[in-house]
C-alpha cells in the first residue's frame, strides 16, 4: 500500500470503521430501550486495521452526517417525521383554527353525536367542542414530552458521561445508585411523588423525567465506555491530543446518533405516562384539555357517547406509534452497515 492510500483511506475502510464505531451504541440501545428481544447489531469482522484508525481519526465528523442521510432513506421514519412535524405544526398554531373556544360551554348542546350543529367530532358532557378540545391537547402532550425529555437528559447526559469516561470508584457508586433508582415500579412511583408534589402538568412530567433518567445514564455510560476503547481513540492518545479535543472530535459526536434513538423511544414512553397521570387526575387540571383527561371525562359517558374517549385514545396511539416508529428507523440506521461511498 502507497502512502497516498494511507494518508486517503478507500471507502471501504471508512465503511468498516463506522460500523465498528456504531456497534457499541447500537447494542447499548437495544437493551435499555427497544427491549432484549431486539436484533442485535453484528460486529466489525476481521478485527480493525491501521487505515481504519487513520479513516476514523480523519473522518470523525462525518457519521453524525451519514447518520442523517442514512434516516432519510428509510420511508418508515421519513413518514413518522412528517407526521411529528405536522404534530408540532398544529400544536403552534392551534389555537388560531380552533372552530370553537375549547373550555367554552354550551348546557343546551350536550353529547351531540359526531358532525352535527358544526361539531365535526360531536361535544362533551358540558357541550365543549372536542374537536378544537383535541387540537388544544396535541400542544399539551407535546409540551409535556419535551418537560420529561429535558429534565431526563439534563439529569442523566452529564452523569452518564462523567460516569463512563472516570470510571473506577465514582462509577460504581452511580451505577448503583442508578440500579436502585430503576428497581421501582416507574408509574407507582411516578403516582407517589406526584401525589406530594400536588398535581399539575409541570410536577407530573419533571417526575416522569427524573424515572426516566437513570436509562439515560446507562446509555451514554456504554457508549462512552466502548467509545474510551476504541483504536482510533487510543491512536489519538498515542499521537498526544488532549483530552479536551478527543471529548470534542471523537466522543461527544459519537454519542449524537444513540441519543437521537434513545429520546424518540423515550417520547412514546413519556406520552403514555402523561396520559395515564391525567386520568387518574394528576396530570393537566380542568378545564385545560389534554388526552388524558379527555379520556377520564368520556369513561363516565362511554355507553351513550362512546367517541368522548375513542377520539383522544385514537391520537394517543397515533402518536406513540409514531414516536416508536421513528425510534426503530432511527436505530435501523445506526445499526445498518454503508453499502456505499
Amino acid at each position: 500500500m502507497t502512502d497516498t492510500q494511507k494518508s486517503h483511506p478507500s471507502g471501504e475502510d471508512r465503511m468498516a470503521t463506522e460500523h465498528l464505531r456504531s456497534s457499541t451504541s447500537n447494542e447499548i440501545i437495544d437493551q435499555e430501550f427497544m427491549g432484549p428481544d431486539a436484533p442485535q447489531a453484528s460486529g466489525l469482522p476481521g478485527g480493525t486495521t491501521a487505515e481504519e484508525v487513520t479513516a476514523a481519526v480523519v473522518h470523525g465528523g462525518g457519521v453524525w452526517k451519514d447518520f442523517r442521510r442514512r434516516v432519510g432513506s428509510n420511508k418508515a421514519a421519513v413518514v413518522a417525521l412528517c407526521v411529528i412535524g405536522f404534530l408540532i405544526l398544529v400544536a403552534i398554531i392551534g389555537p388560531f383554527i380552533t372552530p370553537d373556544d375549547p373550555n367554552q360551554q354550551n348546557l343546551r348542546a350536550v353529547l351531540l353525536d359526531p358532525f352535527t350543529n358544526g361539531h365535526i367530532l360531536g361535544t362533551d358532557q358540558l357541550g365543549r367542542d372536542i374537536l378544537s378540545r383535541l387540537i388544544v391537547g396535541t400542544r399539551v402532550s407535546l409540551i409535556a414530552i419535551a418537560i420529561a425529555i429535558g429534565v431526563s437528559m439534563v439529569i442523566g447526559v452529564p452523569i452518564g458521561f462523567v460516569s463512563g469516561f472516570l470510571g473506577g470508584r465514582f462509577d460504581a457508586v452511580v451505577m448503583r445508585v442508578n440500579d436502585a433508582l430503576m428497581s421501582f415500579p416507574p408509574l407507582l412511583l411516578a403516582i407517589a411523588l406526584v401525589a406530594v408534589l400536588g398535581p399539575s402538568l409541570v410536577n407530573a412530567m419533571m417526575v416522569v423525567g427524573l424515572l426516566m433518567s437513570p436509562r439515560f445514564v446507562r446509555l451514554v455510560r456504554g457508549v462512552v465506555i466502548g467509545l474510551k476503547e476504541e483504536t482510533y481513540v487510543e491512536a489519538s492518545r498515542s499521537i498526544g491530543t488532549s483530552t479536551g479535543s478527543i471529548i470534542v472530535k471523537h466522543i461527544l459526536p459519537n454519542t449524537l446518533s444513540p441519543l437521537t434513538v434513545a429520546v424518540a423511544v423515550t417520547a412514546g414512553y413519556a406520552m403514555l405516562t402523561e396520559a395515564g397521570l391525567s386520568f387518574l387526575g394528576l396530570g393537566v387540571q380542568p378545564p385545560d384539555a389534554s388526552w388524558g383527561s379527555m379520556i377520564r371525562e368520556g369513561f363516565l359517558y362511554y355507553g351513550r357517547s362512546p367517541w368522548l374517549g375513542i377520539f383522544p385514545g385514537i391520537m394517543i396511539a397515533i402518536t406513540v406509534f409514531t414516536f416508536v416508529t421513528l425510534g426503530d428507523g432511527l436505530r435501523d440506521a445506526l445499526g445498518r452497515e454503508e453499502r456505499k461511498e
